[in-house]
């Protein structure tokens, strides 16, 4: 096949419709039909056009595969699904085969949520595996990303893949993967991610769509593996405290059904849901972007707890694995927690857990979380571990009894699943509401509690998003070649550079800034997004809770000023 990255002229039409010829996908056939009619033409926008779909493949890395859908190798559509799925298969295969002791056939479980082809893509990934020799199990329906990570240790299977996009536009969908055994049902990390897009692109050189073997001789799941989600996810919640009334979104995603089932079952009483975000939805109309972090995206929520007279906000993203929570002000507007905030209330309550229980483990966040958690695991001299961002690195850490990043993703327990999990965080957070309302308290009580007992930590977030990805690499340079000296009239201690690895963590385009007053900024590229990301912490324990928060917020609010000047 052509090398697509190097294709031009009559080489890039042939690459085309090469590609076109095995695309059993008749809307993807169509449109790369119009681009290669228009690139014969000589119609400049369709041979641009044209170029971007076929100038290189989406990449396969940590996060599996995620773009946006449409015809050709540079974007996520059946053909390079199909590719994907025989590559993997081809790399479980060839594990097995090495093992010392391998079992009869390698073995996967597939699940999907409601975005546009991920039933699509999820079958193909099952007929393939089949027909390669791979035990496939489908999941019975569109369900969240948490039940197929469960899944994956339910069933002791080799693998797991998921076709979702999480929280990505509505144009997007990707390819997540797991690996069982030794992994223990955790996203694939290095080096099994360029094993796999070794296989991946061997197929793809090698092999036509047509001719990769297919078999319908695959497991369709029954609900038995659903309700077993839903049982050991509602054991999580604690003995009942005072009801509380608590609006729900799903936010058009699959999360509804299950967390629905998971919270009856728990004990707590019905939420009411924002109605117009409840039932799944591929185009995502209410929203500009369906993760709960951006702009707008809870104002229904808002609408419909100031509308009901709620106590909290409890919304999920569109695959379930993240969870956001809102809580009123006195002036009765509604303030959503950072992801650090949930995540240092949450991991106090996992604290406080384990010494009850006698018991001991390790507390874990990314880098860029929090240092609050830390903190925390000081005081109940529990062991803590920072991570690599991205929770497949948090889901790893040896003893894990709680982990969470601050893109909104906690882990309450690990032994259930190994990946962030949406639903559960939510029943453990309303467990927490519910009690605090026994003893005639709320959540911004028990942040100053928390300041009071551990200090007050605070935290933003920059995100840069740009439309040419060279200009995020651009920005990392200047920082790299001109670093300021002070940001915000703080003096930058020394800086942590993380591009030929650091302490224990390997090469990563990663800038930390060490503060005095006990601050920290670090900086880096997203993994799943075309963004600069910039996080921002601070914190103090001088005076009362009170004045250790606004101290905090202070310094917090300086230095977002201080780096939206720097990075503009």
């Amino acid at each position: 096949m052509t090398d697509l990255r190097q294709a031009q002229g009559p080489t890039l039409i042939e690459a085309a419709q090469a590609w076109h010829d095995q695309d059993p996908d008749k809307s993807t056939r169509a449109e790369l039909a119009t681009l290669i009619l228009a690139a014969e033409t000589g119609d400049s926008a369709g041979t641009t056009e044209l170029g971007r779909r076929f100038e290189a493949r989406l990449e396969f890395g940590t996060a599996g595969l995620r773009g946006e859908l449409g015809a050709g190798p540079n974007r996520m559509n059946r053909v390079l699904v199909a590719q994907a799925a025989a590559g993997f298969a081809a790399y479980l295969l060839e594990k097995n085969a090495a093992s010392p002791i391998p079992d009869e056939r390698p073995s996967i479980v597939v699940g999907y949520d409601g975005r546009h082809n991920s039933d699509v893509f999820a079958r193909d990934t099952a007929e393939l595996m089949a027909g390669a020799g791979v035990r496939a199990i489908l999941l019975p329906r569109m369900l969240p990303t948490p039940v197929l990570a469960f899944a994956v240790r339910h069933f002791g299977v080799s693998a797991g893949v998921m076709v979702t996009a999480s929280h990505n536009p509505a144009r997007d969908n990707g390819y997540k993967v797991y690996l069982g055994g030794d992994d223990q049902g955790s996203q694939i990390v290095a080096p099994a991610d360029a094993e796999i897009a070794a296989h991946i692109e061997r197929v793809a050189a090698e092999a036509r769509v047509q001719d990769l073997p297919r078999s319908d001789d695959f497991e369709t799941a029954d609900e038995d593996v659903v309700d077993a989600y839903v049982s050991r996810t509602a054991a999580l919640a604690a003995p009942s405290g005072t009801d509380v009334t608590v609006v729900y979104t799903a936010m058009h995603g699959v999360g509804w059904e299950v967390a629905s089932r998971v919270f009856a079952a728990a004990g707590f009483a019905e939420p009411v849901v924002v109605a117009d975000q409840i039932v799944p939805d591929a185009a995502f109309p209410t929203v500009d972007f369906p993760n709960p972090e951006e702009p707008g995206a809870l104002d229904l929520s808002y609408a419909t707890a100031t509308l009901v007279g709620a106590d909290l906000v409890i919304a999920n993203d569109p695959d379930a694995d993240r969870l956001a929570v809102a809580v009123p002000d006195a002036d009765g507007s509604w303030r959503r927690l950072s992801g650090n905030a949930v995540g240092a209330l949450l991991g106090w309550r996992a604290a406080e857990r384990i010494v009850a229980a006698d018991g001991d483990g390790t507390l874990a966040a990314s880098i860029v979380s929090s240092p609050a958690l830390q903190r925390v695991a000081e005081l109940y001299r529990l062991d803590y571990a920072d991570t690599l961002t991205g929770f497949k690195w948090v889901s790893r850490v040896g003893g894990l009894v709680y982990g969470y990043e601050e893109a909104l993703g906690y882990l309450v327990d690990p032994d259930k699943v190994r990946d962030k999990d949406g639903i559960s965080a939510a029943v453990d957070f309303l467990s927490l509401v519910s009690e605090l309302a026994a003893r005639g308290e709320t959540v911004a009580d028990r942040e100053l509690a928390f300041a009071e007992k551990f200090g007050a930590y605070e935290s933003s977030q920059i995100s840069l998003r740009v439309t040419d990805l060279s200009d995020i690499g651009a920005l990392m340079a200047r920082l790299r070649d001109a670093p300021p000296s002070h940001l915000a009239g703080i003096r930058v201690d020394h800086i942590d550079d993380f591009a030929d690895g650091f302490g224990p963590f390997p090469p990563g385009d990663i800038l930390r800034f060490w503060l005095d007053d006990d601050a920290r900024v670090i900086v880096r590229p997203s993994g799943t997004e075309p963004k600069l990301k910039v996080y921002i912490d601070a914190s103090s324990t001088d005076g009362t809770g009170a004045e250790r928060q606004a101290a905090a917020a202070a310094t917090v609010a300086a230095l977002d000023a201080a780096l939206r000047d720097l990075l503009a």
